[in-house]
């Protein structure tokens, strides 16, 4: 009996010494237990994140474990490591969370990786490295995600179109030239010593110019006026005497010139407004005073009477201000018209010595031949070698041939001669190519006017992950990247809308309307598509077949017939 007793006593205590063995070992964590957010991961900002959350279930953690969790990404040719989370059991003195053995514990890891393309094509694993007290312990790792969405990576700077510095040319040049004839105080008739003046008589000879120059039109107007003095009834009938006097003695002149231009004439009887211009511009003391009784009364005879009793002042206002307004303005409105479209251009090609830098800058928007271009833009750099703009627009036609070494080359020669908001901006957008949005948006800074601004301000939200931002920096611009970001932020219809637009529709803009219609479950739109950005570019076979975009078509006849 006592030897069973010593026998029965021997097995529980080899039973419990196996249990207490079994129990130090910590056993695979089931994949139930764990879940990675997004699925598939997605590229942002250059970056692939991802945030796991974790159970580590009721008596699975040995209070004398040590248990570091570790994400990784592999891909065809590489890995990416994570960020490690170290975790311990309650009787191990370390700096790891601790978890309690009974109740278990939830926890949260986010790493972060630095993307390349073969990403697109990867799987994601939790890996572990255990121990218990001293003693390693293998813990398999579990597979918990397979892939990238990389569409982000099509955004492509390169595409957008760089900032022409513009021309001044202007087809009708309109000027407006003045002469005035004076009058004293309440009188009408002309005066020889007016009429003698010599700058009416150059006003007079400019007209008759103008009406005998083939290229330019002109015509006149005359303005009468009388000063706020005086009362309304007289000033109505003085301005208007001084209306018709003037008339008569121009349409003579210009009868006895040839010159058939046309006149209207028109009369102020009280010029308050020719008083309240020439007041401002005066140093006349108290004219703070004299601007606020204009505002704050209407009718001309309470202003007359309110003036007046600023004594003062009225004396000045007599002798230096009154005397201006007393006046019948001419004005000679002239057109002048510049040479026609096909002038210009054949001049650009036979003779540009005979065109000015405006003209010849102008001639180089009526090609849309890249090599007419770059010709005329040599000739102006070569005629006008101070002007920054040609040395611009010839790097716009490099960027636009993909030698982005000769257009930075020739945009910071633009900058070199002036300020060039339009080199700032190209070299914002050679810096984003080359991944520098730091630098890039440096030059952005001091771009402000550029129409182009904010579809270049957009080419970094992109990047930088601000899609929403993005959308709104481009505006209603269209082009592949606006409609990427419009993808990017969730709206189909608007990016669809957006890429129907694209002037010049090219592989990626096919390839991104498949990705609208994969988003919104189209296969006919996807096939079509598709089809057609493979038959622009065949390297799109590869990049589709791997896309996650199109993960769930992979076993769609009709869409394998596309990528095979």
């Amino acid at each position: 009996m006592y030897k069973k007793i010593l026998l029965y006593s021997f097995i529980l205590v080899a039973i419990i010494g196996f249990m207490t063995a079994c129990s130090s070992s910590l056993k695979p964590l089931a994949s139930d237990y764990i879940k990675a957010e997004p699925q598939p991961l997605e590229l942002v900002a250059g970056k692939v994140p991802v945030t796991i959350n974790a159970t580590f279930p009721a008596n699975w953690f040995n209070k004398k474990a040590t248990l570091v969790v570790t994400p990784v990404l592999r891909y065809d040719g590489g890995e990416a490591w994570g960020t490690s989370y170290t975790y311990q059991g309650e009787k191990v003195a370390g700096n790891g969370q601790v978890i309690p053995q009974k109740a278990g514990a939830n926890v949260t890891l986010k790493s972060s990786f630095d993307y390349v393309p073969a990403m697109q094509k990867s799987d994601l694993y939790l890996t572990f490295s255990a121990k218990v007290g001293s003693k390693e312990i293998q813990l398999p790792e579990i597979k918990i995600g397979e892939g990238v969405l990389a569409t982000a990576a099509l955004l492509d700077a390169s595409s957008e179109v760089p900032a022409i510095a513009p021309d001044k040319f202007q087809k009708v040049i309109k000027e407006a030239h003045d002469a005035d004839i004076m009058f004293l105080i309440q009188q009408a008739e002309l005066r020889s010593s007016e009429l003698k003046k010599a700058n009416l008589s150059e006003w007079k000879q400019l007209v008759a110019n103008a009406d005998k120059a083939a290229n330019q039109k002109v015509n006149v107007e005359i303005s009468a006026y009388a000063s706020p003095d005086g009362g309304v009834s007289l000033n109505e009938k003085l301005a208007g005497q001084r209306e018709a006097n003037t008339g008569k003695y121009l349409k003579n002149e210009l009868k006895k010139s040839n010159v058939s231009a046309p006149v209207t004439a028109r009369y102020t009887a009280q010029d308050w407004e020719g008083f309240k211009e020439l007041v401002e511009k005066s140093n006349i003391q108290d004219k703070n005073l004299i601007l606020s009784v204009l505002s704050m009364y209407k009718d001309s005879e309470q202003r007359e009477k309110e003036i007046k009793n600023i004594s003062a002042v009225y004396s000045v206002l007599a002798d230096e201000i009154l005397p201006q307004l007393r006046r019948s303005r001419l004005t000679a409105n002239v057109e002048i018209i510049g040479k026609s479209d096909e002038e210009i251009s054949r001049l650009a090609s036979s003779n540009p010595k005979s065109l000015n830098v405006e003209e010849l800058l102008y001639a180089a928007t009526l090609t849309n031949a890249l090599p007419s271009k770059e010709s005329i833009y040599k000739k102006v750099t070569e005629l006008f070698p101070n002007d920054y703009r040609a040395y611009n627009n010839l790097g716009v036609i490099d960027y636009m041939k993909g030698n982005l070494s000769g257009a930075e080359s020739f945009f910071n020669k633009s900058l070199s001669l002036g300020n060039s908001p339009e080199a700032n901006l190209n070299l914002g957008l050679a810096s984003i190519v080359k991944g520098d949005l730091g630098k890039a948006q440096q030059f952005f800074g001091k771009a402000s006017g550029v129409s182009q601004l904010g579809s270049a301000t957009g080419l970094i939200d992109i990047a930088n992950g601000n899609y929403s931002k993005a959308v709104s920096s481009f505006g209603k611009t269209a082009s592949n990247n606006a409609a990427l970001a419009q993808i990017l932020n969730k709206d189909y219809s608007s990016a669809l809308s957006t890429l129907n637009a694209v002037t010049n529709p090219n592989a990626t803009t096919s390839y991104l309307k498949a990705i609208v219609a994969a988003r919104t479950n189209n296969l006919s739109n996807v096939v079509s598509n598709l089809k057609q950005a493979i038959q622009l570019n065949p390297s799109l076979t590869k990049k589709a077949a791997t896309d996650l975009e199109f993960v769930k078509y992979l076993t769609n006849s009709d869409f394998l017939n596309i990528i095979k």
